[in-house]
């Protein structure tokens, strides 16, 4: 019986139409150590007709919720968590209250000796392998600039020029020299 169950149900629709065209009067088969008449056969053959049928239904029914729920179920899902958060913080001083609504306050426990520890080490750690420092660390921290050539600049008359490759379109280009004071 390695039928696919579309093909059994095939099968079956082409068993009850050759039952009624060849078989309709007939009294009685026998076949499968036992006798059954044409509409027995018939009916035991749209029963498996029937519930195949309602099972393609039910599964397309719950392909269905289940598209619906996927769809709906972020927004529900972040509606019922603002909900618990505002019902804690309204209710966060009495556990009494929040057991109601099937909540428990969260009781932090305390970090052991051992724990604290890990966890200096492994800030510690962080900040030596990201180069982080504190605000004081920051503020020891100088540096000397080398190869870096510092010509003053003496001018007794300042002048300022725009260059013409340099101006805006529509724009143009002057030098403009400042007054001389002597």
């Amino acid at each position: 019986m390695g039928k696919g169950k579309s093909t059994e149900i095939a099968l079956a629709g082409q068993l009850i139409a050759g039952t009624n065209k060849h078989f309709a009067n007939t009294s009685q088969l026998a076949f499968a150590s036992a006798t059954f008449t044409p509409a027995q056969v018939t009916a035991s053959l749209q029963t498996i007709v029937k519930l195949r049928n309602d099972v393609n239904a039910a599964q397309a029914a719950t392909k269905a919720k289940l598209a619906a729920e996927q769809a709906q179920a972020p927004t529900l899902h972040s509606f019922m968590a603002a909900y618990e958060s505002f019902v804690r913080a309204t209710f966060s001083n009495s556990p009494d209250v929040l057991a109601d609504f099937g909540l428990t306050k969260k009781a932090r426990t305390p970090l052991t000796v051992d724990q604290k520890a890990a966890a200096v080490a492994k800030r510690e750690a962080t900040r030596a392998a990201r180069g982080t420092m504190g605000s004081k660390q920051k503020k020891t921290v100088k540096g000397t600039v080398t190869g870096v050539v510092v010509t003053p600049i003496s001018a007794s008359h300042p002048v300022a020029t725009v260059n013409s490759g340099t101006s805006a379109p529509g724009v143009g280009a002057t030098a403009v020299t400042a007054p001389r004071t002597t």
